[in-house]
């Protein structure tokens, strides 16, 4: 089975390192360390033909660095060592370079490891603009472990805030030859998607599973099964992908959940048959629930490409 959009295993986050400073300031300087820039959750692409992602090496990195830039050490790819740094509200000229985009909009065209560094990257600075005040006193953070943790001021508090995602279910619902697809008041005009919902507290995934399928369309479900799973840092999620069977095919739409549902049968949801005019379309090819589609459909997506 092969891995969703921005879940590629290939780099090596080196945990072992993040307490080593020495080393840290070592590969900050070294030859072979890139820099992935964000600016804003936005990613530095050059979008000319096939979309490639913009590393920084060199003096323009080590200016922003100088200036006060974030930095946030990811890890290593074979012999070269990736840093995120964080760009937003630094004035940084992209002439001739590319342009920051929104990172759905170019993810299913990137190679599978740079589609993962960029998510990753992503995931990480948003974390850390969001977390700079101690959410137990309210004291200021600093930076620790090289960007994987951050820790109070306040010498009476001294608390350890560190990187978090959020965990949600996202289920393909089915009932003999047909799928449950519903659609969410934010969804562009025609999208519909798999029903989706956050892990509360206490909740193991598969009770998350039943849960949120029976707030939003009061339909109950049984056999549960884990599908795969994708980060999902827009702006701080991992979503964890089920197939799951329903019991019955009556449905009662929660209008506070969602717009609306529909039952679509395989024959419906085959490309020659899907409506021309944009009143229905499935999900972005990056995502999991197209994946979890594809897959119960019995032709899958095919996996993003490799480096």
């Amino acid at each position: 089975m092969h891995r969703n959009p921005y879940s590629s295993a290939e780099i090596d986050r080196a945990s072992h390192h993040r307490e080593d400073d020495d080393h840290i300031e070592d590969l900050l300087v070294g030859s072979r360390t890139k820099f992935v820039p964000v600016d804003n959750e936005r990613n530095l692409v050059n979008k000319h033909g096939q979309p490639q992602p913009v590393f920084l090496q060199g003096m323009m990195a080590r200016a922003l660095i100088r200036g006060g830039a974030t930095t946030i050490f990811l890890g290593h790819v074979e012999e070269e060592t990736y840093f995120a740094l964080d760009v937003t509200g630094f004035e940084m000229p992209t002439e001739g370079l590319g342009e920051f985009v929104d990172l759905r909009q170019i993810g299913p065209l990137l190679f599978a490891r740079e589609g993962s560094i960029l998510a990753y990257a992503r995931g990480m600075t948003y974390w850390h603009r969001r977390h700079k005040f101690c959410g137990v006193c309210g004291a200021p953070t600093r930076i620790a472990k090289a960007g994987h943790e951050r820790v109070c001021t306040n010498e009476d508090c001294k608390a350890q805030h560190f990187p978090r995602t959020d965990p949600a279910v996202i289920m393909l619902v089915h009932h003999g030859d047909k799928c449950l697809l519903g659609r969410g008041r934010h969804f562009p005009r025609g999208m519909h998607s798999t029903l989706a919902g956050f892990v509360e507290p206490g909740e193991s995934f598969e009770d998350a599973v039943a849960r949120e399928v029976y707030e939003e369309v009061k339909v109950r479900v049984k056999n549960v099964r884990y599908h795969s799973s994708q980060p999902w840092p827009f702006p701080a999620s991992v979503m964890i992908g089920f197939h799951a069977e329903a019991e019955s095919t009556e449905i009662d739409v929660n209008q506070s959940e969602l717009e609306s549902a529909r039952w679509m049968s395989r024959e419906e949801l085959l490309p020659e048959n899907l409506p021309k005019d944009g009143s229905f379309f499935m999900p972005r090819k990056d995502s999991i629930a197209r994946r979890l589609i594809e897959d119960w459909l019995g032709h899958e997506a095919g996996p993003p490409p490799s480096a």
